[in-house]
């Protein structure tokens, strides 16, 4: 019997740039590693938005806190731990693109093979750039997990915002606590993230 989660050549595994082209802090890119082993382990075609959202509420505090209380935040776990036998069977069948984001960058930056081999879903491929112009108008050479997580919220239609709002989590009240956080931090001078 072999296992789902055979050895991948290292450019599989979630191995991201760790130069200053990638655009993402350390912490940022361990979830992107994270969502890249969820995608593999799952047979999912291609890394998006969801898994990137459950790899950054896992992996970052900051997140967490802004993401709701501790029954809100359990409620979105509950789904995404779900994806394999509800959101994930239907959502495997296609490629997360809600026709909502006109330009998509190539995902090769972020340790995705180029969109036409499917590493990346356009939608989240976008959430990554988004994520690292977030941190480029603060003057901060990295994005950090709160600029991808208001990045994931960008698009109504994405996955993300999908199981967010399933959760009772409205994408458009969470990306004003995060909008509002990032002024907090910058009044008190310190560098949102």
């Amino acid at each position: 019997m072999q296992h789902r989660t055979a050895r991948q050549p290292a450019h599989d595994q979630g191995g991201l740039p760790m130069d200053d082209d990638a655009g993402l802090s350390a912490e940022l890119a361990a979830v992107v590693a994270g969502a890249r082993r969820r995608a593999l382990r799952d047979g999912d075609r291609q890394i998006d938005t969801a898994h990137l959202l459950h790899s950054l509420l896992e992996s970052d505090p900051e997140v967490r806190a802004t993401v709701g209380e501790a029954t809100q935040l359990a409620r979105l776990l509950g789904y995404l731990v779900q994806r394999s036998i509800g959101y994930g069977l239907r959502w495997q069948s296609g490629v997360e693109d809600s026709g909502a984001i006109a330009v998509v960058p190539d995902p090769a930056p972020y340790g995705g093979e180029p969109k036409e081999t499917g590493g990346w879903s356009p939608v989240a491929a976008a959430a990554m750039e988004e994520a690292r112009r977030r941190a480029r108008r603060r003057g901060e050479a990295r994005a950090g997990g709160t600029d991808l997580l208001a990045a994931l919220v960008v698009d109504p239609q994405s996955r993300a915002v999908e199981v967010l709002e399933r959760a009772g989590i409205p994408a458009c009240d969470l990306r004003a606590r995060v909008e509002a956080r990032a002024g907090q931090y910058a009044e008190e001078g310190g560098a949102a993230r």
